[in-house]
């Protein structure tokens, strides 16, 4: 149906542990911890709107996934620094390092990119005012403020 919003998603991981160290190390909030079933749950944002899963899987290969999540412009402007800090790596993204956020013309939008400890592609992103150009290629996002 038009106008849902996404509210959870789950990744598998082979260290229940490691994983809410990190996770609980970028500010989400644990939610709830199942013991037997080796699963974590956290709230993302404000008013419990976002939830992310976390699962345990020692006997099963960990399959790789994507979650970006959703801040403003303004706050994607500090991500990368905010990371550093948190001893995590930015990564290259569309052959740019990973000194700003990166601008997806065709959205517009512009992201960070980074992997948690099982190797999952996550993201912070942020849309973007104006019109999209999809004849352009990625860029940083102090480029883009200035088209």
């Amino acid at each position: 149906m038009q106008g849902a919003k996404l509210y959870e998603a789950h990744l598998d991981t082979s260290d229940l542990e490691r994983n809410i160290h990190f996770y609980e190390n970028l500010g989400f909030t644990m939610a709830y911890k199942i013991e037997d079933r080796r699963a974590a749950f956290f709230f993302l944002g404000e008013n419990k709107e976002n939830m992310l899963g976390i699962w345990e899987t020692k006997d099963t290969t960990i399959r790789r996934n994507h979650i970006a999540f959703s801040v403003s412009p303004e706050k994607l402007k500090g991500v990368i620094p905010f990371l550093k800090e948190k001893n995590i790596e930015a990564r290259e993204s569309f052959g740019l390092p990973p000194i700003e956020p990166i601008v997806h013309p065709w959205m517009p939008a512009a992201s960070v990119y980074f992997y948690d400890p099982d190797g999952h592609s996550l993201e912070y992103i942020a849309v973007l005012n104006g019109n999209s150009k999809p004849d352009l290629k990625p860029m940083y996002l102090s480029e883009w403020e200035k088209i």
